[in-house]
């Protein structure tokens, strides 16, 4: 008997009618030019007639950039995270976070991570049940300081997770900014970009200053809904602040002053907007039962390619729990849990391959159901 993926997601998991709202993830250490690159994205979707939206997240109880975005753009739909990390103590408050946005109907939600967040932890919250069919990831950015990244292993070389963090936001971006190119030597730029050849030769990376980068890549597969809201005439105010050196124990923000012209180039062909970091959902048809060692064999089978992976597995007796399995660091765990709905499996990993995995799946659900 042969199951048709398509048809899994269909009956068990899409909800009917419902958009999946592209999102956009913006990485890279503190002070590299996040926010300046949030701004121009957000002036270049109003020229677009996007409706937008904006999660943004700060480690201090302040709320310093927002109000850079109420500011400029008063119309966008805001949601804050304060006080912590998304990635780690907020992350059980991302998801909730989103859904609000998502309430507001928008063409594209932007994420800003902090400079210490790792987002393959944030695309894990992607796959939260409650936003499995809702939101679609679109787009990984990371920015680079030119001046100062050549300095970070040094720099935190007693902080193993956060150089570990640092080198995940260049390895699992799709586009990759060179930013600040105007305080950076030539020798520097060049070292830089032979970093970035040996953790990701697929991004495609950019020299900037002050982020201003050509977005039409990352805006060329996004549509106006019919119900946004007409475009709104306002200029890019881009904030002045002082530039201080980084220092292993404080994390500071810093935002680059004014305008600037690009330099671009591009390490790969194709400047697509989808992004390399794929999730592919494994749906397990009703009244099937799939025991925890076969889950366990198939996401052994594919743990080489793997970043993360999770799900819920129904138990072989309807007294037994459910059971939620995570896949993390090459690591399996399995769990008791209270979730009551559809078994599924999610796959988090850069260029998996989808036909091949999803292939495998059914030919699985075939000898179960045999």
């Amino acid at each position: 008997m042969f199951f048709s993926l398509l048809l899994i997601h269909t009956t068990i998991l899409e909800v009917p009618d419902m958009r999946r709202v592209p999102v956009i993830i913006l990485s890279g250490f503190l002070g590299s030019g996040k926010t300046t690159l949030l701004l121009r994205l957000l002036k270049q979707a109003n020229d677009r007639r996007l409706k937008t939206a904006v999660l943004m997240n700060e480690l201090g109880q302040s709320d310093v950039d927002s109000g850079l975005i109420h500011a400029d753009w008063p119309g966008a739909s805001l949601e804050n995270l304060l006080d912590g990390c998304m990635c780690c103590s907020k992350k059980s408050e991302v998801a909730g976070c989103i859904r609000r946005l998502i309430e507001q109907q928008p063409d594209v939600i932007f994420i800003e991570l902090t400079g210490v967040a790792n987002p393959e932890e944030v695309v894990e919250v992607l796959t939260d049940p409650s936003l499995l069919n809702r939101v679609e990831l679109r787009h990984i950015i990371t920015v680079l300081d030119s001046e100062w990244v050549l300095e970070y292993d040094s720099l935190f070389n007693t902080d193993l997770a956060l150089k570990h963090t640092l080198r995940r936001q260049m390895e699992v971006a799709d586009t990759i900014l060179i930013n600040k190119t105007d305080l950076a030597s030539s020798s520097q730029l060049a070292k830089i970009t032979k970093s970035i050849a040996r953790q990701n030769d697929k991004a495609a990376v950019h020299y900037t200053r002050h982020s201003d980068m050509d977005l039409n890549p990352v805006f060329s597969s996004l549509q106006p809904a019919a119900n946004s809201l007409p475009a709104v005439s306002r200029g890019l105010k881009v904030s002045v602040s002082v530039r201080k050196r980084p220092e292993s124990s404080a994390h500071t923000h810093e935002h680059s002053p004014g305008p600037g012209k690009e330099q671009e180039h591009t390490a790969a062909a194709g400047t697509g907007s989808f992004t390399r970091v794929k999730t592919v959902t494994l749906a397990v048809p009703e009244h099937t039962l799939i025991t925890v060692k076969q889950a366990d064999q198939f996401i052994q089978k594919w743990r080489d390619g793997l970043l993360r992976a999770k799900g819920y597995i129904a138990g072989s007796e309807r007294k037994e729990p459910c059971k939620l399995v995570q896949f993390a660091g090459k690591r399996i765990y399995w769990s008791d849990t209270d979730y009551h709905g559809p078994s599924y499996l999610v796959f988090i990993g850069i260029d998996l391959d989808r036909q091949q995995i999803e292939q495998d799946w059914n030919r699985l659900l075939n000898v179960i159901t045999a």
